[in-house]
Formats: C-alpha cells, structure tokens, sequence
C-alpha cells in the first residue's frame, strides 16, 4: 500500500475509534444522568443554573447548543418537577430569566458530586498527561474544523 493510501487508511481508522469511543461515552452519561430522573438536556441546564447562576433563557440554549423551541419545553419540564423558575428582568421585560429552585439546587448538591465521579470513572484509564493530551488535541481538531467553511 502507498504512503497516501495508508494516511487516507489510518484517517478512516481514527474516525471510526473515534465515534465508537465518543458513543461509548455518551450512552455512559446519559445512562448515569437517567438514574436522576432527567434527560441530558434537562441535566445540562440544571447543571448550568447550578454552576453559573441564574440565565436569560435565551441564552441557555446557545451554551449548551438546543433550539429555542426545544429550550422551552425543557424549561416547561423542569418547571413542572419543580426544579426552576422563570424570572422577569426589571431592567428589560424582553428578558426572562431562568432560576434553579431551592429544590433544584439541592438535588444538583446530591447528585453532581456522583456525576463528576462517573465521568472521573470513565476517564480513570487514562493518566494525567494522557487526558491533557487528549484535550489539546480535540481541541485542535475541533478548532480547525471550525474555522473551515462548509462549502
């Protein structure tokens, strides 16, 4: 085999170790996330209310990458269960906030230390300089296919 068809090779081979690591991963915490009681996204938006304080809701959906339409009805679910609240802004009534509810935050003080165990847990096979080299170079990755255009 040439040297340009074991690049191209070994490209398809990290792609495919690639995706089956990152399902791996995904089916890992979304199972841990359902021993909760939640779907990932209504943990991710806890877990945001919980870390950073309270959010323009329309805000909430561009951090964790959800549509506006989808962002409300996990704002409507959550408000339901009790675990947040929306807030007008006295400054611009435009603007409505999401707040995590006392019992929001204390379900987050149980069960994020669990969490954070299990994705701990995941990565555990891997030491230090690994996971840092792993970090840089995803994000190299995800940064130049980023800047690229899509056309």
């Amino acid at each position: 085999m040439d040297p340009i068809q074991q690049e191209y090779e070994l490209s398809l081979k990290l792609f495919v170790v690639f995706s089956r690591a990152n399902r791996a991963v995904v089916d890992r915490i979304k199972e841990d996330i359902k021993n909760y009681g939640l779907n990932p996204t209504e943990f991710a938006v806890l877990e945001l209310l919980f870390h950073k304080g309270d959010q323009p809701i329309q805000n909430i959906g561009k951090k964790i990458l959800l549509t506006s339409g989808s962002m409300t009805y996990v704002i409507d679910q959550l408000e339901k269960k009790g675990l947040l609240t929306r807030k007008q802004c006295k400054e611009d009534r435009r603007i409505t906030y999401a707040s995590i509810t006392e019992e929001g935050r204390l379900l987050m003080e149980d069960i994020f230390p669990k969490h954070r165990n299990v994705i701990h847990d995941m990565f555990s096979s891997l030491n230090r300089e690994e996971q840092e080299q792993m970090i840089h170079l995803l994000k190299k990755l995800g940064l130049q296919l980023g800047s690229q255009s899509i056309d």
